[in-house]
């Protein structure tokens, strides 16, 4: 993580645009029907952009907070539920890549998982949140 709000702040955009643009594949995966793993292993690459997004979120959250000179106390406890979500959607990916073929209806189920659904709402809310402390 850079030491200036500047770069955190561009690591938060690239690891939201990775988890973003992983989460709109799986859509989009999921729609096609496939019985088996297509794709050239495209979905396998998206399950590996958005694990990287999301391991050790609420340790970078704990960074940029504190490059930001925000008081973290408001924060820890939504931090925390932060670390759960991502560890539990972290666990969903890792069993749908521990798969030896991986057709939509196993992506649709991970898309439609409550801890992924709820990682992408947590992020979009603390992104807002932290969006005042930036200049």
């Amino acid at each position: 993580m850079s030491d200036r709000p500047s770069g955190a702040r561009d690591e938060l955009s690239a690891r939201a645009d990775a988890i973003e643009e992983a989460y709109e594949f799986f859509l989009a995966y999921a729609s096609q029907g496939l019985p088996t793993e297509s794709s050239g292993g495209q979905v396998r690459q998206f399950l590996a952009k958005f694990e990287a997004a999301i391991t050790n979120l609420a340790a970078f959250f704990i960074g940029y907070i504190a490059v930001l000179g925000v008081d973290p106390t408001p924060y820890r406890s939504f931090i925390d539920v932060i670390d759960r979500d991502a560890t539990s959607a972290l666990a969903a990916v890792h069993l749908v890549q521990a798969q030896p073929s991986i057709n939509s209806q196993l992506v649709d189920n991970l898309n439609a998982n409550i801890h992924v659904r709820a990682l992408l709402t947590d992020l979009f809310l603390i992104d807002e949140a932290l969006k005042a402390h930036v200049s």
